[in-house]
């Protein structure tokens, strides 16, 4: 598992002291990799924000909105569960997609077709110009994985980081508890 390559539908997860508070912790789903650069989305960093504090549309409070990474934080992003019911979803994975068309997402969420856990929404995203993630690849800042779309949808997402560790178990499971200070240990 650990020599995999970033791919789209891989996962990225921080080393337990990457450095970077942006990425501090993170898992980020890799939606697109190749020779000029990668997009993904940070899975397990939440915001104080809901789906109906940026969105007028739909009536829902309680759907929240994830931060997707530093860049571009103005945008909205989203992935799900729901298959090509979405026109426009890229399959990234198989029973994992990105993006599709907002509107008919809006309109099936308040018609009750989507359910909040299905569907996961991002303000931002992570990006890296190209060959920038392998030189971060390259100084062990990340280990690249893979997980089932639906254990990516089903834990919370405070738990992904640690829950991905230690399924992974050896060494990783160790690396799941390591304290986020270790002078404080």
């Amino acid at each position: 598992m650990t020599n995999l390559k970033p791919s789209a539908g891989r996962l990225l997860i921080a080393e337990p002291f990457l450095g970077d508070p942006n990425f501090e912790r993170s898992v980020v789903l890799m939606c697109e990799h190749d020779e000029r650069g990668s997009f993904g989305l940070v899975l397990n960093q939440t915001t104080d924000f809901a789906l109906k504090d940026v969105w007028d549309a739909t009536p829902y409070s309680d759907i929240p909105i994830y931060v997707g990474g530093p860049v571009q934080q103005n945008s909205l992003h989203f992935v799900h569960r729901i298959g090509h019911h979405i026109r426009h979803s890229i399959e990234i994975k198989k029973g994992l997609f990105w993006s599709g068309d907002f509107d008919q997402v809006i309109d099936m969420l308040n018609l009750g077709t989507i359910q909040e856990e299905d569907i996961l929404f991002f303000a931002g995203y992570s990006g890296w110009s190209g060959g920038q993630l392998e030189r971060e690849l390259s100084e062990n800042a990340w280990i690249v994985t893979e997980v089932e779309p639906n254990f990516l949808f089903d834990t919370p997402a405070n738990q992904l980081w640690r829950e991905i560790l230690k399924r992974m178990g050896g060494e990783y499971k160790v690396k799941a508890n390591y304290p986020i200070d270790p002078r404080l240990n």
